[in-house]
């Protein structure tokens, strides 16, 4: 009855929700930029399953680097690895890349038993080193072969391995973390290979372009313009080290928001509308139980009203005067949406406003701060037991005192 149900498709209901998570932040200049971004990312990841949405948000990367402004932080239709090509001799850039993942080392493995070879001749020697080069330059080939132009390798690559990939225009990157390499997969729609000799043209993924950029003072390469990326990147930039992190937490922030009401579908008016609605809700269940559950009900309605008082003396407004406007609206049938601006200090329409919230969160709010309460009540409980018994056991002694 409080709550409207949104589509995922309702873009601007989305931004609201996302612009309410990030208003008081320190990003509030840089709102709607960030807005964006947080609802084309959950957008992007969601996906549908038996006629319900999820949104798994470890499927968007968020990569951090100081310099620049607010507003230069972008969303990418990829995966950003925060390494660098491992030779200088591959290209730097490579469109329409077909990309290989692979979870094993271009390298010589040694033995897992304990070996001595005694080597008498030079010939032998040199032998051993073109015999090991012979392997590297078949390991290359092999890729080269099925039309792999990027490389994306979870281990390291042998110096060998990196001329022969080189030489081949092929670009490389290695030591790439495990979660980034899944992030890979769901986004070029490739697939990791543990097994060299298992690598075929399917395995491949797809992106427009793959490129080594400079951000800040580092170098990264970019994997960009997938066909339809399961995983995208957020790139945060700020001039400053803290203000990066505090960007990052309002991104959350706004993605969390985001992501829980594409899950749950429903929406609730903030400025603390809902918190005054349920309250004359209460009251009025209150009169029709009586007895002293009545007055635990009422304490309760008047304890959510703690909302909208906050906001109007964080505000500099007065509580009183708020909460007899915004009660006397909420009695009317049209007045379910009305909150309080703090901006003009009127009861306004929240939907209209935009100012609105996941109704999942309001829920979790109410029943998280329901049973802390509760808790604390039933330590007090306990420690007041405690006391009496005490108490009761004292005077027992000075009773057996007085007879003795």
């Amino acid at each position: 009855m409080l709550s409207k149900k949104i589509s995922i498709d309702d873009i601007e209901t989305l931004k609201n929700i996302a612009r309410t998570a990030l208003t008081s932040k320190a990003v509030h200049g840089a709102r709607e930029h960030l807005a964006e971004l947080a609802v084309k990312a959950v957008k992007q990841v969601a996906e549908k399953r038996a006629n319900k949405w999820y949104v798994d948000l470890d499927n968007v990367q968020i990569i951090k680097k100081h310099g620049g402004s607010i507003r230069d932080t972008q969303l990418v239709y990829g995966i950003i690895i925060d390494k660098e090509v491992v030779h200088p001799g591959m290209p730097k850039r490579i469109k329409n890349a077909k990309i290989a993942l692979l979870n094993t080392a271009l390298e010589i493995e040694k033995t897992e038993i304990d070996a001595e070879i005694r080597i008498t001749d030079p010939t032998k020697m040199r032998a051993f080193l073109e015999e090991e080069e012979r392997l590297l330059k078949e390991m290359v080939e092999k890729i080269a072969k099925i039309g792999a132009y990027v490389v994306f390798c979870q281990k390291g690559i042998d110096e060998v391995a990196q001329h022969f990939l080189a030489k081949h225009g092929i670009l490389a990157v290695r030591r790439v973390k495990r979660s980034d390499m899944e992030k890979l997969e769901r986004a070029t729609g490739g697939r990791i290979v543990t097994n060299l000799d298992e690598l075929t043209p399917e395995d491949l993924g797809e992106a427009e372009l793959v490129e080594e950029r400079r951000v800040g003072e580092d170098k990264m390469v970019f994997v960009e313009g997938c066909k339809n990326p399961k995983a995208v990147s957020i790139l945060v930039r700020a001039g400053l080290e803290r203000m990066v992190d505090e960007a990052e937490r309002a991104i959350k922030d706004a993605l969390n928001a985001t992501a829980d009401v594409v899950k749950d579908g429903r929406i609730v008016p903030g400025g603390g509308a809902v918190e005054v609605e349920l309250a004359k809700l209460l009251r009025k269940y209150a009169s029709e139980v009586g007895g002293k559950e009545q007055l635990a009900i009422e304490a309760f309605a008047n304890s959510l009203e703690a909302v909208p008082r906050a906001l109007a003396e964080n505000a500099g407004l007065d509580p009183v005067n708020v909460i007899v406007e915004l009660r006397a609206l909420h009695e009317k049938p049209e007045g379910l949406p009305y909150g309080i601006n703090v901006f003009t200090g009127k009861p306004e329409d929240m939907f209209k406003l935009g100012v609105i919230e996941p109704a999942s969160v309001k829920a979790n709010a109410i029943k998280a701060a329901t049973e802390a309460a509760t808790l604390i009540l039933r330590i007090d409980d306990i420690i007041a037991a405690s006391r009496l018994e005490k108490e009761e056991e004292k005077k027992k002694e000075e009773k057996k005192e007085e007879e003795e």
